[in-house]
């Protein structure tokens, strides 16, 4: 039996070093014992030289996608995860394909881990709060965070890009990290009794969070799945939230009853009854935010169950789209419900909307021909998005066609490169990425079109695959 000691929870180099070695010496996955530092370890294990090589080094090759895959599911706090990963790495030794099987469960486990750890990076740097303190130097900043998973040195850049020119400390209760300005630098675990409660500014950010809260958004289960009571305490705005809540319903009628737009912002018999998907919606029929509204008939919302699993973004809603009010309706719709069914999926039961809710077009004559949305148009509406993610929290989010990628990563995306594999968002959620189903309407070529049919079908399947897990 071999034991790997590591020397930090988050060893990744360490551990590939080490899983490499193994691998090229022929070390079965059961013959590794692996631990962290002075942790106990196997009673029959013993630390010692690695093996030499039996292969040439040439012999071993893994994609990128296992390697960034191994770099996030590191920092999981799952005590197996370097055994799983060198079991993986053995298997993808002998079947190289096998890091595209979406259905494989010890695949899926490692990528299950690995979403566990983006979500934490996202709470991490959505959640810590800075109190000021004052001392020798001037003015410091200490903020106190209680991690799932090892990822405080992975984060730890963040915060220096965003608070460069601050004095800061992040405590946590497996290491500390602290930036003076010019140098990073580690220290022990604390506990939450060392860090501040609050200080001059949390005043004021008090009331600004009170000005600023809106009821219309409130969604009680989703706000606790993306803000867990774990964080609460070291956030100065929750301690009001019970009682913003609690005022919710008085001032949503406030709202409604003071907006200009109250009367025209949705039809008069569909009422909103208070509710915040309602409210988001009549918001939405009444949105300038950028030109495209003039031209257009109307505003075009997604639809689907709002506990749905899986969620379909598209480009923008078409010539049909644009008069019926709804997505997916014209031949691209009729194309995607096709896929849909032969992939296993229910469209009643998936939420389909787009990145851009309103038709862009050129007119030709009597013809409104499509046009492609630029850049600050899909960053324009990607806040009514980012509130359709927010209130639905799909398992999955899959991004049809470049536009759909780009709103939802915030980057170009291209689809050949990114396509058919679950991806983290930039809001912390998993994504997938597939082709839009109007390019398989523009191929002429009848065997072409067929075989991109097919992989379209093949990447829904996928998508479901995940989103079911």
């Amino acid at each position: 039996m071999h034991q790997i000691t590591l020397d930090a929870p988050d060893d990744f180099d360490g551990w590939r070093h080490a899983a490499r070695t193994l691998a090229l010496a022929g070390v079965a996955p059961g013959e590794v014992a692996w631990r962290v530092g002075d942790a106990a370890g196997d009673l029959f294990a013993a630390d010692a030289a690695l093996p030499a090589a039996r292969i040439a080094p040439d012999a071993l090759r893994v994609s990128r996608r296992f390697l960034d895959l191994a770099r996030s599911v590191v920092m999981h706090a799952a005590p197996e995860r370097f055994a799983l990963l060198y079991a993986m790495l053995i298997r993808l030794s002998e079947r190289p394909g096998l890091i595209e099987d979406r259905a494989d469960p010890a695949l899926r486990a490692l990528e299950r881990m690995a979403q566990g750890v983006r979500r934490d990076i996202h709470k991490m740097r959505a959640f810590v709060r800075f109190r000021q303190l004052v001392d020798d130097q001037g003015e410091r900043y200490v903020a106190w965070f209680e991690p799932e998973h090892h990822i405080v040195r992975h984060n730890a850049r963040f915060f220096v890009d965003r608070f460069n020119t601050m004095r800061w400390t992040i405590l946590t209760p497996e290491i500390t990290i602290d930036w003076d300005t010019r140098a990073l630098r580690e220290g022990p675990g604390a506990t939450r009794g060392d860090a501040p409660d609050d200080d001059p500014v949390e005043a004021a950010w008090k009331t600004y969070y009170a000005a600023t809260f809106n009821p219309a958004r409130v969604k009680i289960g989703a706000m606790m799945k993306e803000m867990p009571r774990k964080y609460w305490h070291n956030m100065p705005e929750t301690a009001l939230v019970k009682g913003l809540i609690a005022e919710a319903r008085q001032r949503e009628h406030a709202m409604i009853e003071a907006s200009p737009d109250a009367t025209t912002a949705r039809p008069a018999d569909a009422p909103h009854n208070g509710d915040p998907w309602s409210l988001l919606r009549a918001e939405a029929d009444a949105c300038r935010r950028c030109p495209l509204w003039q031209p257009a008939t109307q505003m075009v919302f997604g639809e689907g169950p709002r506990d749905a699993r899986l969620m379909l973004v598209g480009e923008q809603p078409g010539d049909q789209e644009d008069l019926a009010g709804r997505p997916f309706v014209g031949p691209a719709g009729q194309m995607l419900d096709r896929a849909l069914a032969e992939a296993g999926i229910e469209r009643a039961e998936t939420y389909v909307t787009n990145a851009v809710k309103h038709f862009k077009f050129e007119p030709r004559g009597k013809r409104r021909i499509h046009a492609k949305p630029d850049a600050g148009e899909i960053e324009a509406c990607r806040w009514w998005i980012d509130q359709e993610i927010a209130l639905v929290q799909p398992r999955l989010i899959v991004a049809l066609g470049a536009s759909a990628a780009r709103s939802l990563t915030g980057r170009a995306v291209t689809i050949g490169r990114e396509r058919g594999r679950e991806i983290a968002l930039a809001s912390g959620m998993a994504g997938f990425i597939t082709i839009h189903p109007s390019f398989l309407l523009r191929i002429d070529d009848r065997a072409r079109a067929d075989a991109e049919y097919a992989a379209f079908v093949r990447d829904l399947a996928a998508a479901r695959a995940i989103a079911a897990g």
